[in-house]
């Protein structure tokens, strides 16, 4: 069903011997057409969930090593015409395309076109291969063909500016599409799109020319991720991270505008958040619940106090409290198995 993830499937519904050419298949029907070999296709092992959203879709897959390849027999039966953005999560891939070959480790990110010959190669490491990919629709991009295939099996700066936005996006939807309504799936499908097409965009000096919303959505990315950061500062303000991003105090409310809640009931709500986190993990009931609080930018007790109220109707000793109750109530029920 669109905005939801699809059942995680797996090679454990067939039996062994068919697990590898189940595989080909469904690597087929959900990215496209390529030839397939392992050295243990008896034994290959693999799972993938994927997730429809507008304009793009997320797939997460984990599987045995493997060596993959598409050439113009297999563009020429099917082509999608899309570009994959894929982040490496386990052991490491090599990737050729364009006369471009490169080798990729966790952490990585790299990018190739569904329309050329590539070929790519799954390698034996530490970890199973593990690799979640965005699909970027070619006539859905802002961007020049022949510049982005410029940018196709090479190394993709994963751990900065709008990368580090994009891979922090790309590994945590799995985590957080569970949890979202459609509107939120909906929203989230444009923020990835919107992400990977500016990540995309800086890499080619091409990022004046994206469509305003596009910016305005990297920017409200941008921001979300700095006050994510800097929750424990006290000084944590809408003055000070429109300083922070350049822009007018003015114009980060009118940002704010469309999203669920102003700039500083977000700040508001994460700190909140954060706190319950503290409350609730047996491993801190050590700490003084006034510590906690401080330690995510509230100073004052009794504001804190006020604030828990109004979100959990109970105050933070009494959570804490019910929280201790339920946690040594689950061990008692294991110890007693």
């Amino acid at each position: 069903m669109a905005g939801t993830w699809a059942a995680s499937v797996s090679t454990d519904s067939v039996s062994a011997r068919a697990g590898f050419e189940w595989w080909s298949s469904m690597v087929a029907e959900t990215v496209v057409p390529v030839s397939i070999t392992c050295e243990h296709a008896d034994s290959f092992a693999g799972e993938a969930a994927s997730l429809q959203l507008p304009q793009t879709q997320v797939s997460a897959f984990r599987f045995s090593p493997m060596s993959a390849r598409r050439t113009p027999i297999h563009i020429r039966r099917a082509d999608p015409e899309s570009y994959f953005l894929f982040l490496v999560h386990g052991g490491p891939v090599g990737l050729e395309q364009r006369r471009n070959n490169i080798l990729l480790r966790a952490g990585d990110m790299a990018l190739f076109n569904t329309s050329l010959p590539l070929a790519c190669e799954f390698k034996d490491g530490r970890q199973l291969p593990r690799i979640t990919m965005i699909r970027l629709p070619r006539t859905a991009i802002p961007l020049p063909r022949d510049r982005t295939d410029e940018l196709v099996a090479t190394l993709l700066p994963a751990r900065t500016g709008s990368g580090a936005l994009l891979t922090s996006y790309l590994a945590g939807l799995r985590d957080q599409a569970p949890h979202c309504d459609e509107a939120e799936l909906l929203r989230l499908g444009s923020v990835g799109f919107d992400l990977a097409t500016a990540f995309l965009a800086t890499r080619l000096d091409a990022a004046s020319g994206l469509p305003a919303d596009t910016r305005r959505q990297v920017l409200l990315a941008h921001i979300h991720a700095f006050i994510d950061r800097n929750l424990s500062n006290p000084q944590l303000t809408p003055a000070h991270i429109a300083a922070h991003h350049y822009i007018s105090v003015r114009a980060l409310h009118q940002l704010f505008r469309t999203e669920a809640s102003t700039v500083a009931a977000t700040i508001r709500r994460r700190r909140l958040e954060r706190c319950q986190a503290d409350l609730a993990d047996p491993r801190q009931r050590s700490q003084s619940i006034s510590a906690l609080a401080a330690r995510w930018g509230f100073l004052v007790p009794a504001e804190f106090s006020r604030a828990f109220r109004a979100v959990h109707g109970m105050t933070p000793t009494e959570f804490r409290r019910e929280a201790t109750a339920s946690s040594g109530c689950a061990k008692t029920q294991v110890t007693l198995r």
